[in-house]
């Protein structure tokens, strides 16, 4: 099967059935992930109820950043057990779709605003956000890119600074999806977020995206490579937020 053509307005990108195939990142005979999938749905009768167990893995995964000078596919992200937001985005979909449930990656970009206290300086970044055909529609969340303690502690550094946006999320950002309506980070549909500068259409995973027009127009080569560089900073700043959430809390007494 072609792949679809990110920015086409062609009506056939939304058939459900378009979006169930394998791509080079997305290894859906691997033995491994077929095994962690079925493992995972057995007991689901509903196709919210296999969705909600997957995302509910993949969301589980450690936030991180390494750096890596290609897209990983879904078995690589699976054996490191971590990933960024692209990684974990790869792994969704490829679990999906062994689960015969249709998905896809519906990029945006974002703001620079929105990464402050994670990437200083940066002017904008891209946001997978997963689509699943659910109720005969497509439903989308990116909150499976943070763990909890992640998540929780960037709310937290977010509220102690004043800070509406930063660190990825909007102070007020939904944590969870329910497999019914939408989810996002940023708390809002992403045509009702003013961290959302655009869209750069639908994709199979991220190598199909970083190959499009859509994304070489939006981001250099010069601006990859900066991303690249500053993964290591990245990645500190995350294991710092996780640490926060996880940090005991020491009561002293007085009389000591």
């Amino acid at each position: 099967m072609a792949s679809p053509t990110p920015w086409s307005t062609d009506e056939a990108l939304d058939e459900p059935q378009r979006w169930l195939a394998a791509s080079p990142l997305l290894d859906l005979q691997d033995p491994k992930l077929r095994l962690r999938v079925q493992s995972l749905v057995q007991l689901c009768t509903t196709d919210r109820q296999k969705a909600l167990a997957l995302y509910g893995y993949v969301k589980r995964l450690p936030l991180a950043r390494r750096m890596k000078l290609r897209p990983r596919t879904a078995r690589e992200v699976y054996d490191a057990g971590r990933g960024d937001a692209s990684d974990k985005a790869t792994l969704l979909v490829a679990m999906l779709r062994i689960a015969k449930l249709p998905s896809r990656i519906r990029a945006v970009t974002l703001s620079g605003e929105i990464l402050r206290g994670m990437a200083p300086g940066s002017r904008g970044a891209y946001r997978p956000i997963v689509e699943v055909w659910l109720q005969e529609r497509w439903i989308g969340t990116d909150t499976y890119i943070f763990d909890a303690a992640c998540m929780a502690a960037a709310r937290q550094r977010l509220r102690d600074l004043g800070w509406e946006w930063g660190y990825g999320i909007h102070v007020n950002g939904h944590m969870l999806w329910d497999g019914h309506e939408d989810a996002f980070l940023g708390g809002v549909p992403t045509e009702c977020d003013l961290m959302v500068t655009g869209e750069l259409g639908v994709f199979n995973d991220a190598g199909h995206l970083h190959a499009s027009r859509a994304y070489r127009r939006q981001f250099s080569l010069l601006e990859t490579l900066r991303w690249t560089l500053v993964a290591p900073l990245v990645d500190w700043g995350l294991r710092n937020l996780r640490s926060e959430a996880v940090r005991p809390i020491v009561h002293t007494s007085r009389f000591n």
